[in-house]
C-alpha cells in the first residue's frame, strides 16, 4: 500500500475512493458519464469576479469566461478533457476559469464534438474552426495561448500539428495538462502507475480510443501527437503528475518536442494524480501549479 507525504493528496484520494462505483455495478452509458462529469463541474466554485456566457465561434458552440482582471486582447482557447467521449464547457468551467484568472486572459472553452457519435477528426476540426474564428475576430496569434487537459491536452498538441500543416500562424504557446498524447497506450507508466492512478486505466483508455477512432490507426499524428513532427511549433509547457498512467505520454511528448527543437518545459509534480489542477480547492499543489502556469502564459503573451 502506497503512502503519501502530502496529506492533502491523501485526502483527495480518499474522496475519490468514496465516489468509486461498486465493481459489480453496471457500466454507465456515455450519456450518464457525461451528465455526471458536467454535474461535478457545475457544483464547483468559480473565482470571484468571473462570469461566463455562451458563444458560437466557427460554427462551434463554446463558452466564454471573462475574469475581471482580463487583459483586453488576451485569449485562452481551452480544450477540455474527457477521453473524447465526455466533458464540456460545463464540466471544465472551474479549471478553465482559474487558469484564465492566472493568465489574466479571456477564456474560450470549445464544446467540440464527441465520440462515438462524432469520430476522429471531428474534435480536431472543431478546435481548428474555433482557432480560425478567433483570428477572424481580430485576435492576434501572439496574444492567444491554447491549453487543454487529458484528451484536451492531446488535442492541444494535435492542433499544433494541424496549424503547421495548414500554414496557419502559431499561437503564443501551448499548455498541456496531463496530455493523452499516445492513443496506443504503449508507455511504461500504463503498467508502473496502474496501482497508483485512482482515475484512469489502460482498459478504460482503450475503450475511449476505440470510441474516438472507430478502428482508425491510433498512430495517426493528429490523433496521437507523440508520432508527429513538431519542428517550427511555438513553445510548449507540460504539467503532469508522477502517479498517473499517462505519465509516459508527457515524457515521450517532451522528448519528441525537444528533438524537434521546440522550446519545451516539462514539470512532473511528485505524488500528484491525473489533472490534479482541477482539485485547486483541496490541494495547495494544484494552486501552485495553476499559478506557475499563469506565469508561463503571462510570459508568452508578453514575449
Amino acid at each position: 500500500m502506497a503512502s503519501w507525504r502530502d496529506p492533502q493528496i491523501a485526502g483527495v484520494r480518499a474522496i475519490m475512493a468514496a465516489r468509486r462505483p461498486d465493481p459489480d455495478a453496471p457500466s454507465p452509458s456515455h450519456s450518464e458519464r457525461r451528465a455526471a462529469m458536467d454535474a461535478v463541474g457545475e457544483a464547483s466554485t468559480l473565482p470571484r469576479g468571473c462570469w461566463h456566457e455562451p458563444v458560437t465561434l466557427g460554427g462551434v458552440k463554446c463558452e466564454r469566461i471573462t475574469p475581471e482582471n482580463a487583459v483586453a486582447d488576451r485569449r485562452l482557447l481551452y480544450l477540455h478533457g474527457g477521453g473524447y467521449v465526455m466533458g464540456s464547457p460545463r464540466s471544465h468551467r472551474p479549471l478553465a476559469a482559474w487558469l484564465a484568472v492566472a493568465a489574466r486572459a479571456r477564456a474560450i472553452v470549445a464544446d467540440y464534438r464527441l465520440g462515438p457519435e462524432h469520430r476522429f477528426p471531428a474534435a480536431l476540426d472543431d478546435a481548428e474552426a474555433v482557432y480560425r474564428a478567433l483570428l477572424d475576430e481580430g485576435a492576434a496569434p501572439e496574444r492567444i495561448v491554447v491549453a487543454g487537459d487529458s484528451a484536451g491536452g492531446g488535442l492541444t498538441l494535435a492542433l499544433a500539428l494541424r496549424l503547421k500543416r495548414s500554414g496557419l500562424p502559431q499561437p503564443a504557446g501551448w499548455f498541456a495538462i496531463s496530455p493523452w498524447a499516445d492513443l496506443t497506450q504503449s508507455g511504461r507508466s500504463y503498467e508502473t502507475k496502474a496501482e497508483t492512478d485512482p482515475s484512469l486505466s489502460r482498459e478504460a483508455l482503450n475503450e475511449y480510443a476505440l470510441a474516438y477512432l472507430g478502428g482508425l490507426d491510433a498512430r495517426e499524428p493528429e490523433a496521437s501527437p507523440v508520432f508527429g513532427d513538431f519542428e517550427g511549433v511555438s513553445p510548449v509547457f507540460i504539467q503532469t503528475g508522477s502517479e498517473e498512467v499517462l505519465l509516459s505520454d508527457s515524457l515521450t511528448l517532451a522528448d519528441v518536442l525537444a528533438h524537434a527543437k521546440v522550446d519545451v518545459r516539462l514539470e512532473v509534480w511528485p505524488e500528484m494524480i491525473h489533472v490534479f489542477q482541477a482539485w485547486s480547492g483541496a490541494l495547495q499543489a494544484a494552486r501552485r501549479a495553476i499559478r506557475v502556469a499563469g506565469e508561463w502564459m503571462e510570459a508568452r503573451f508578453e514575449a
